[in-house]
C-alpha cells in the first residue's frame, strides 16, 4: 500500500473523502498539502481530526524527506480538476479548462462519462475529451 492509499483510508475512517494531495514549497517552506471533501461540508474541527489521523502514517512513511508541514483543509468553491472523479463530482457546476492549443471553454459541466467531459457554453455543447485537457477547475461566478 503507498502512502496515498493510506492516507485516504485514514480520511475515510473520518467520514470524508480524499480529494487531492498536493506537495509545494511556499516561503522556502514545503507544504504536504491534504484536500478533503464531504457532503456535509469541512469545518475546521474535522480537518483538525484528519490531520491527527494521518500524521502518524506521515511519521512512518515521512514524505519531502521529513521536513514539511502539514496541512489538511477542503480544496474550496474553486477548485483544479484533476482526475475524472473530480470532473464527475462537479456536474453542474461552472468550469474553466485550457486546452493544450491553449485555447479556454466556460461554461456548465453537464456531462463527465470515462473518456470526455460535456460543457454547455454561450455557443451551444462541447464535448472535450481528458486527453485534450492541459488544465482545469471551477470557478464561482461573484
Amino acid at each position: 500500500m503507498n502512502l496515498e492509499e493510506s492516507i485516504e483510508i485514514a480520511v475515510k475512517g473520518c467520514k470524508a473523502e480524499l480529494y487531492d494531495i498536493v506537495t509545494l514549497k511556499e516561503n522556502d517552506k514545503n507544504i504536504f498539502r491534504v484536500y478533503v471533501t464531504s457532503k456535509e461540508g469541512i469545518s475546521l474541527d474535522k480537518c483538525a481530526e484528519i490531520s491527527r489521523m494521518i500524521s502518524p502514517i506521515l511519521d512512518i512513511d515521512e514524505p519531502m524527506q521529513g521536513k514539511y508541514n502539514l496541512e489538511v483543509s477542503s480544496p474550496g468553491i474553486e477548485r483544479k480538476l484533476k482526475k475524472r472523479l473530480h470532473f464527475k463530482s462537479s456536474i453542474g457546476e461552472k468550469v474553466k479548462l485550457k486546452d493544450f492549443d491553449k485555447n479556454i471553454i466556460k461554461g456548465e459541466l453537464i456531462e463527465a462519462n470515462d473518456e470526455n467531459i460535456k460543457i454547455k457554453t454561450n455557443h451551444g455543447e462541447e464535448i472535450v475529451p481528458y486527453d485534450e485537457i492541459s488544465s482545469a477547475s471551477t470557478y464561482f461566478e461573484w
